[in-house]
């Protein structure tokens, strides 16, 4: 299975992300892991461009060809981006649940912006203008829409859980 989390910097993603790691034992793919690592080998970390998603593609790939569960985390603003996951799924034979994590209390949202700290080394996070700024495409598709302003991360993973037992068991 691969279950992808989508939405703006600093709405709960990584957290839920690796709740979800734990509870499942899966693989956690994180593209601004990837990327860090990437533009750390590069002059310019301009240079980047789309790579890291697609090292995470591949490795999404690989991993499900294993029989692993997937999580990726990731902005995955765009709603191309977001259909090659489907498109991936679909090569792998793999269910796929896609998951938007919003924060609808925009002074919630800013602070988490503007007190968290990167955990990646080398990371920059980007600002608050940056996060309200940033390209992001409404979705065009159903996804599990979860606001992370009303829901702990804990109980926002569980409510994934629940829907992967309710697709189990609908097969």
């Amino acid at each position: 299975m691969l279950i992808v989390l989508s939405g703006l910097p600093a709405t709960g993603k990584t957290t839920i992300a690796k709740l979800l790691c734990r509870k499942l034992h899966a693989t956690y793919l994180r593209i601004d892991t990837i990327e860090q690592a990437i533009a750390s080998s590069f002059r310019n970390s301009s240079d980047l461009g789309a790579l890291g998603y697609e090292v995470a593609y591949e490795l999404a790939s690989a991993n499900l060809a294993l029989g692993n569960t997937v999580v990726a985390d990731a902005v995955n603003p765009l709603t191309v981006i977001r259909e090659t996951w489907r498109e991936l799924a679909r090569n792998a034979a793999s269910e796929i649940v896609e998951i938007e994590i919003v924060c609808s209390n925009r002074i919630e949202h800013r602070r988490r912006v503007e007190s968290r700290e990167a955990d990646i080394t080398g990371h920059v996070l980007p600002d608050w203008d940056e996060v309200q700024h940033r390209e992001y495409e409404a979705w065009a598709s159903d996804c599990l829409v979860i606001d992370s302003a009303h829901v702990s991360a804990e109980d926002a993973s569980e409510v994934v859980l629940d829907l992967i037992q309710f697709h189990s068991k609908g097969r």
